[in-house]
């Protein structure tokens, strides 16, 4: 078992130009810049980008949240790296970091010390970009991180409420390299060392890079095929041209073979070249065993603790991707389709890691990824995931070919509660309580998934197990490609069951969304009707932003569902959102009367008689108020029951 280890200064990253010369160095290969406070962890994209370069022999320093309201001189203090300068704005998007639904400016940053806002610039990586751009025109400028993957084709901007191209444009750099960055970088890095200038790498999987015509020629792949998607002036034009984009931009992301896609903007041409195949679990293991000390540098303690860090610092992440291909979700852009997954061995390494820390009190935070209980699973014949465009494999249906055995995640839970120092270890991310219910997941054994869901609520919960089915109505959970609410009725049927068998006395939090696409006014009287008559009384709730790279955007944005082209209408004035957002909270005083009259104005009685039954028979009660006065007036006084006014008996103290 580990020893505890006490970190010097030159364990981190060099973020000055002091720690360079503390390590001896004249010169950096690569410079990273972060729109996050740097925090040497796993979890955090920036400092996998920097480990990752430094196991393949660099010397990188990052430059966490420079200022962009100064001189400029975190821009230049550590001159000029020799290969390029990485950009990233962070592991959220900067707008949706700086933003709420309702835009407005949150007052908290997550990702920076004390929570401080005003630390990351709106657009940071284009920010970024462009000032080295302009101090450093001769260095190559390269951006990743899921602002830049997010944005890498024409998009919708829902801060600037416009359709802007590809990041590369705005930002001005050089590559742009989508995903996880483990791969590519490590065939950029290779052909760098051997020579090869940097204007000339324009043919390596998972990046994109725009050419001009004029001057240079399109690299030739013998083994891509290539497609070309409407060109950004033609989206501009028409916002039904810019919605049938996605449907091959999706597909593509998700294949296994893609293609590479071409798409002009101006005089350029955007070239994305085909992903990178998944991480095998030994490549994911080596991303995850690099020298992290799991901290936030030395020079943040002053300044106060940094939120994201402080939530994820006894948690373990155990696999990257999901298959749900939720049409609001951002995940499957980004991270991908197919699941890599860690191998046990290197996931206990790292638990007995956070095991020896000097603060850990034996409570594992969360033992999860995208989706917690993905983990090892994969398609069971792999030439049919090879030739599968689906974006999701469990919508509309679970794919016959996908294997959703839960047992290697239920014995890796018990390995992980073996270490002597964990008293317990819970699930915090968010459980896909639909592929545990056996008349959804078919090909499943429910003995096994009963085996999973009584493993997560007896050792792994506390009071509270968070689901979310996102919706009730089934039109909306098609849309969002989720399955139908019966199936999370279903699900509680399991969970009270296991739950009054093992006398837990667990709560059931579901959470959803208002103002999806194709959810209407009614849709939301009918979620607040059918939650109530569940036993539900909402509290996890949220209303849908529009970002990037999701189908339920691209309605937002344009009016069309990308894969029909056929209208649909989303909510979208503020009054509308409001108006969704209300009957979350028909409990609540201010909003009874306003959603009496709605459901009034729209015949819906039947609603208004589930949601707010006093309303409508307040008549009735009036007079069986009345009538029992008259009643209890007819009674002789000394049978009437009286309340009984009685001292607090002493204790013996």
């Amino acid at each position: 078992m580990q020893e505890t280890k006490k970190h010097l200064l030159t364990d981190w990253l060099p973020t000055t130009k002091k720690e360079v010369k503390i390590r001896g160095w004249e010169e950096l290969d690569v410079i990273l810049f972060s729109g996050d406070a740097y925090v040497d962890h796993p979890s955090f994209g920036p400092a996998v980008i920097g480990r990752i370069l430094e196991s393949y022999g660099l010397k990188v320093a990052i430059v966490p949240q420079p200022s962009v309201n100064d001189n400029l001189q975190d821009f230049e203090k550590l001159g000029k790296p020799r290969l390029f300068f990485a950009v990233t704005g962070g592991c959220m998007d900067p707008m949706v970091s700086n933003y709420t639904a309702s835009k407005k400016r949150r007052d908290k940053d997550a990702y920076t010390p004390n929570g401080d806002k005003g630390f990351r610039p709106d657009y940071a990586t284009s920010v970024y970009s462009k000032i080295l751009k302009e101090k450093f025109p001769e260095v190559p400028v390269l951006i990743g991180g899921i602002e830049a993957s997010l944005r890498r084709v024409t998009h919708y901007d829902y801060w600037s409420d416009k359709l802007l191209p590809t990041i590369l444009d705005t930002s001005k750099a050089d590559m742009l390299v989508y995903g996880m960055g483990e791969q590519p970088l490590r065939e950029i890095v290779e052909l760098l060392q051997k020579g090869v200038p940097f204007s000339s790498l324009k043919n390596i999987k998972q990046t994109a890079v725009l050419i001009n015509q004029k001057e240079e020629k399109i690299p030739v792949v013998n083994d891509w095929e290539d497609v070309e998607i409407n060109s950004h002036e033609a989206c501009l034009a028409d916002k039904k041209i810019f919605a049938s984009n996605f449907k091959t931009i999706e597909q593509e992301s998700n294949k296994l073979k893609a293609r590479r896609i071409f798409q002009k903007i101006g005089e350029q041409l955007l070239m994305i070249n085909p992903p990178f195949p998944t991480m095998t679990e030994a490549e994911i293991d080596g991303s995850f065993d690099l020298p992290y000390t799991r901290l936030p540098h030395p020079k943040y303690k002053k300044r106060g603790p940094i939120p994201a860090f402080e939530m994820i610092k006894f948690s373990i992440n155990i696999h990257r991707g999901c298959f749900g291909g939720c049409s609001f979700c951002t995940i499957s852009a980004h991270q991908g389709k197919f699941i890599a997954s860690r191998s046990q061995e290197s996931v206990l390494k790292e638990v007995d890691k956070v095991a020896n820390m000097p603060d850990f009190k034996g409570y594992l935070s969360d033992i999860g990824g995208p989706s917690a209980n993905m983990y090892q699973m994969k398609g069971k014949v792999q030439s049919i995931c090879d030739k599968c465009v689906a974006p999701s494999c469990i919508s509309p249906v679970i794919c016959s070919n996908l294997d959703t055995s839960h047992k290697p995640l239920t014995d890796l839970y018990q390995a992980v509660d073996k270490h002597p120092k964990v008293k317990k270890s819970f699930i915090g991310s968010g459980i896909r309580h639909d592929m545990l219910v056996p008349e959804f997941n078919k090909n499943a054994d429910a003995k096994e998934l009963d085996a999973y869901t009584e493993e997560v609520m007896t050792k792994h919960v506390s009071g509270r197990l968070k689901v979310a089915p996102e919706h009730t109505s089934d039109p909306v959970l098609k849309l969002m490609r989720k399955p139908s609410f019966k199936y999370f009725h279903l699900f509680k049927k399991r969970f009270d069951k296991i739950n009054m068998k093992k006398r837990l006395n667990l709560q059931l939090i579901p959470y959803f969304i208002s103002s999806h696409p194709a959810s209407e006014v009614e849709d939301m009287a009918n979620l607040a009707a059918e939650t109530k008559d569940m036993g539900f009384q909402l509290e996890q709730v949220q209303g849908f932003t529009p970002t990037p790279m999701t189908v339920a955007t691209v309605i937002y944005y344009s009016g069309y569902h990308p894969y029909t082209l056929k209208p649909t209408r989303t909510p979208k004035t503020k009054k509308e959102k409001e108006d969704q957002h209300k009957f979350f909270f028909w409990y609540k005083k201010e909003n009874k009367d306003w959603i009496r009259n709605t459901l009034n104005k729209v015949g819906r009685q039947d609603l208004l008689q589930k949601l707010l039954p006093e309303n409508n028979s307040w008549q009735k009660n009036k007079k069986a108020k009345a009538a029992k006065h008259t009643f209890d007036d007819a009674i002789p006084f000394n049978r009437r029951k009286k309340k009984v006014s009685r001292a607090p008996k002493k204790r013996n103290r």
